[in-house]
């Protein structure tokens, strides 16, 4: 499939998702390219539809500066009470909507958008989907101060750790942290890994989306839209 055929699916999907953004909501806003068609199709609901949110918040620099460009003001997390409806994109999606997320090293704003949202829906392709989480390096955000003990102990789980890297320096996420990213595959008991991994000093966050998104929509190559309801 060409990128052009690739960007139309992508389109409708994000279409599909824009429609269900009600006048009045709090509504947060993830980032992607998927999602960058959604972030245009709410603008095209601004001006045709006279769509007008009570507030927006988001993941990335990306999208606010797309979403100041449209006229829409965004909001600080900590501005708001909670999302009614976040839309964000998911680097892999199992069969039961559990995700891997953080790919773009943003993993503890997502998720802290995410558990403070009534309803998650992902946009995502067809390459994106799993039977179960696999395919994709498990992000971990870790304080510097004890990260190379956090490393350690993570090569001796046999989680087969390695640095996100920015050329030749270490990745340091928006909150001054570093990204460890798990390459085990497929993630053995996702609940139990995310279990542990709460439980580590030293974490700040990782990427295991577990039990959290209620909907994905998926664009697939054959030109059909699928919509997963959990």
């Amino acid at each position: 499939m060409d990128k052009t055929e690739q960007d139309r699916l992508k389109k409708e999907v994000a279409e599909k998702a824009a429609d269900m953004v009600k006048s009045g909501m709090i509504l947060g806003v993830g980032t992607g390219s998927t999602v960058a068609f959604f972030i245009d199709a709410l603008g095209k609901r601004k001006d045709e539809d006279g769509l007008k949110l009570k507030a927006i918040v988001t993941t990335s620099n990306r999208s606010k500066k797309q979403l100041e460009g449209l006229g829409f003001k965004v909001s600080e997390l900590a501005d708001i009470d909670q999302a009614d409806l976040t839309v964000d994109g998911s680097d892999r999606v199992a069969d039961n909507l559990d995700g891997i997320k953080g790919g773009g090293g943003a993993l503890t704003l997502e998720k802290n958008v995410a558990i403070n949202s009534k309803k998650i829906v992902w946009i995502v392709d067809e390459s994106k989907l799993v039977h179960r989480l696999s395919g994709f390096p498990l992000p971990v955000e870790v304080l510097p101060i004890s990260c190379e003990q956090n490393f350690r102990r993570f090569e001796q789980e046999g989680l087969k750790p390695q640095w996100r890297m920015d050329g030749d320096k270490r990745y340091i996420t928006h909150y001054g942290n570093y990204i460890i990213d798990l390459a085990v595959d497929p993630i053995p008991a996702p609940h139990g890994l995310a279990d542990y991994l709460d439980h580590t000093v030293g974490v700040v966050e990782h990427g295991l989306f577990l039990d959290m998104c209620d909907e994905v929509i998926i664009a697939h190559s054959d030109g059909t839209i699928e919509d997963k309801i959990k």
